[in-house]
């Protein structure tokens, strides 16, 4: 019987809460003006290029390193505002990387040292992306903004590495597929009228990777992971530039 008058009154309760709520209105000050507006397009394009060579370097364990290689981004960026401050877009990349590796002991004390020699790796990766992104400005500026994507990756790379294994050729292809589910917050900045630098950071993803590979061409392999990420990564911030006409 209490349980049921307990119950009862739990019920009763949350019933008036929610009455209480719907005939509550808070008013926070928050207005919505328009930040980007409805049939605007907006472009924009990112480029890396990293490039790096060692010749008999050493760090902790590592020992006469002879490295060098390179890697190259490319990514440009499309959008159209279906309404104001809310558009629709898609972004295409391109990332090769080379990387050609001389020499390398691994010295983990008097009885175990390990040592690769010329060992080349070569891959490239295509991805595309589909985003929705929403623009809220900054009380009553029109310079600065606040800006929200969601959006959805696919990307498919192929790589090729050769090497010498306990004086055997080695040679080893792999395809590799990933699918991204992402939420990225930003900042952006209008330098003049249709100019804006931008500022984000990934704060949401789902990761799902799968992949094959053929050792001489013989044997076969296979992976899959699966990951989420629910955290604030500091020292994954994009900068990027965008154009609007």
């Amino acid at each position: 019987m209490k349980k049921k008058i307990t119950i009862a009154t739990l019920l009763l309760t949350c019933c008036m809460m929610t009455v209480w709520a719907k005939g509550t209105k808070i008013d926070r000050g928050i207005e919505q003006k328009t930040f980007i507006p409805k049939g605007q397009w907006m472009a924009g394009a990112s480029f890396s290029y990293l490039e790096y060579e060692t010749d008999n370097y050493q760090w902790v364990v590592l020992e006469d390193l002879d490295l060098v290689g390179y890697t190259f981004k490319v990514s440009p960026t499309v959008a159209y505002f279906i309404r104001d401050n809310i558009g629709i877009g898609g972004r295409i990349g391109y990332t090769r990387t080379l990387t050609d590796l001389g020499n390398l002991s691994l010295s983990l004390g008097d009885d175990l040292n390990i040592d690769i020699d010329d060992l080349h790796m070569k891959s490239h990766t295509f991805f595309a992306t589909a985003f929705v992104r929403t623009y809220l400005n900054l009380g009553d500026s029109k310079r600065f903004g606040l800006f929200n994507e969601m959006s959805v990756t696919y990307g498919y790379g192929e790589g090729n590495s050769t090497n010498q294994l306990r004086g055997e050729p080695k040679a080893v292809h792999e395809t590799k597929n990933s699918l991204n589910f992402g939420v990225t917050p930003g900042l952006t900045c209008f330098i003049n009228d249709i100019i804006a630098v931008e500022a984000s950071v990934d704060v949401l993803g789902l990761d799902f990777k799968w992949g094959e590979q053929t050792i001489n061409q013989v044997e076969h392999g296979s992976m899959r992971s699966s990951g989420a990420n629910f955290k604030i990564n500091l020292f994954s911030i994009n900068l990027g530039i965008s154009f609007f006409f």
